[in-house]
């Protein structure tokens, strides 16, 4: 799918970096916020203007798990499945999101509302199962407490 990108926009971020080759990920990642996910497009005109390789940006965006070369949704839904987690239900938590948002192998509602991840643990193993909506923390989370929860995020 090719994404019209606003070139300024993207200058003016490299700009507030100062133009720096090592501000790479920073730049990716302000790029993201603007977009919800980095556009080949975007990726490809950064690495033009700091003189980089293509085949470096592309090391940096795929590296890091935060950011994404897919459109994500406007909210990011993420289910922690540690271990604690996972005896507790989550599987059966992220079986439901995938059954209630229509989710498959892409894991983007089609309206691009939600975004939903499974996750390896958020630390907080004492509120199992445990889901991030954005950056709210929800604990000791049931099937049905998902519909009220997501309604939220509308």
């Amino acid at each position: 799918m090719q994404v019209q990108i606003d070139k300024a926009r993207i200058e003016e971020v490299i700009a507030s970096y100062g133009g720096e080759r090592s501000s790479l990920l920073g730049i990716f990642q302000d790029v993201q916020r603007i977009y919800n996910y980095l556009p080949r497009e975007a990726i490809s005109h950064v690495a033009e203007k700091l003189s980089i390789p293509l085949t470096r940006a592309y090391e940096v965006a795929t590296f890091y798990k935060a950011l994404s070369l897919e459109p994500r949704g406007r909210h990011t839904i993420q289910v922690c499945c540690g271990t604690a987690c996972h005896v507790r239900g989550a599987p059966r938590l992220v079986e439901r999101l995938d059954r209630d948002l229509k989710l498959g192998a892409v894991r983007t509602t089609e309206d691009g509302r939600f975004t939903v991840e499974a996750v390896r643990c958020v630390g907080a193993c004492a509120l199992a199962p445990i889901i991030k909506i954005d950056q709210d923390t929800h604990g000791k989370v049931s099937q049905d407490q998902l519909p009220r929860l997501l309604k939220n995020y509308e």
